[in-house]
């Protein structure tokens, strides 16, 4: 299964026919993707499920349909377990950016959370997954492919958000914190998190 995020509404990509009451499932072979990615940001569309019996198919779909653009990025840990954020666009985020031309997705990942945090002595230490989502540039879609790495730093020096990308804070938070700052963020970087770390009470606030 896959999750293709447009304005934080998730298109699925199934095997199953049946996903839930509330989905509206619809044939590969039968989808007009440009089409659908506009029902939902009209809000005429929420609950999508693309079907196909061989997974493998559900990919290559997506690969197909919009011009791809390939990002690296880091749930980094430092010493005392706090994961490193960054603040933009009135959201908690985490560092990422665009794979330049000659780079590997680890090597981009690093330079990209590097830039936008500061943080330096970076060590991958897993691969975590991929996400997906559809933005707009220049008034036409694209697909961005985000490959995310567990990383671990020692650095405890002055943390520097790359205003010119729009990076108005960088922050350690604990799993407290982290907590908060997710529910203030996007839907699919709260995929990268375990469950756990989606459960906190309702009145808390994000600092």
């Amino acid at each position: 299964m896959y999750k293709v995020f447009v304005n934080d509404v998730p298109i699925i990509l199934s095997t199953e026919k049946k996903i839930g009451k509330q989905y509206t499932t619809i044939p590969l072979k039968l989808v007009k993707f440009k089409k659908l990615i506009e029902k939902i940001n009209s809000g005429e569309l929420r609950y999508i499920n693309l079907y196909h019996k061989n997974e493998e198919k559900l990919e290559q779909f997506l690969l197909k349909k919009l011009p791809v653009v390939e990002a690296g990025g880091g749930m980094v840990f430092n010493s005392k377990k706090e994961i490193l954020f960054i603040r933009r666009n009135k959201k908690w985020d985490l560092p990422k950016g665009k794979i330049e031309k000659g780079e590997t997705h680890q090597e981009g990942a690093i330079r990209e959370t590097e830039e936008e945090t500061g943080v330096t002595g970076l060590e991958i230490r897993s691969f975590i997954t991929k996400t997906y989502h559809v933005f707009k540039r220049n008034g036409k879609f694209k697909l961005k492919v985000t490959y995310w790495y567990k990383m671990y730093s020692d650095f405890d020096g002055d943390l520097v958000p790359q205003t010119k990308e729009g990076i108005t804070k960088v922050r350690w938070k604990n799993f407290e914190k982290s907590q908060k700052a997710l529910t203030e963020s996007y839907e699919n970087i709260k995929l990268l998190f375990p469950k756990e770390y989606l459960t906190t009470h309702p009145n808390d606030r994000v600092s």
